[in-house]
């Protein structure tokens, strides 16, 4: 199997809207509390023109005979300019996707590394991520990559209360 990598294009809407889509039914499987299908496309038009057309985002797919098959979204950022922070420059991976019948063939890993090398050229020291605790197979995925966890994100449900009013 053929693999090729590239930046994505304008002519990649279609097909990376497929792959957000399996990426966000992962996520309404499991939190669907937190996430709903959207009535139209995965990510509006608008939305994804601007992440191609920005110098701090990477929108990097992997291609196999004509199709796309993966794909990781990563932002670069400057740390806040407090005297609290040091000053840096790092990236976010805001998401990466494999297509189910791709999985497990090292695609995922090369589309990494290639952010990575992305990330170096863009100044970057550090990279970042957010996944959610269901996620044990990517939590895995990034332990075997090398990273490590920061910090870790709470959250509580509340109920309405009907005698206080709100």
């Amino acid at each position: 199997m053929k693999i090729s990598f590239r930046k994505a294009t304008a002519d990649d809407y279609d097909s990376l809207c497929e792959l957000f889509n399996e990426m966000d039914a992962l996520h309404r499987d499991n939190l669907p509390h937190i996430f709903e299908k959207p009535d139209g496309a995965a990510r509006e038009n608008d939305y994804y023109l601007g992440l191609i057309a920005d110098e701090n985002v990477a929108l990097l797919v992997a291609e196999a005979g004509g199709n796309l098959v993966g794909f990781v979204h990563a932002i670069v950022r400057d740390a806040p300019v407090m005297p609290v922070f040091v000053p840096r420059r790092y990236a976010i991976v805001d998401g990466i996707v494999v297509k189910s019948g791709f999985q497990n063939h090292g695609i995922g890993r090369i589309l990494m590394d290639k952010m990575q090398e992305w990330t170096i050229a863009k100044g970057a020291t550090s990279i970042e991520l957010n996944v959610y605790e269901f996620n044990e197979t990517a939590i895995s995925f990034y332990e075997r990559l090398g990273y490590r966890t920061l910090s870790r994100k709470m959250s509580k449900e509340l109920k309405k209360d009907k005698a206080a009013g709100y």
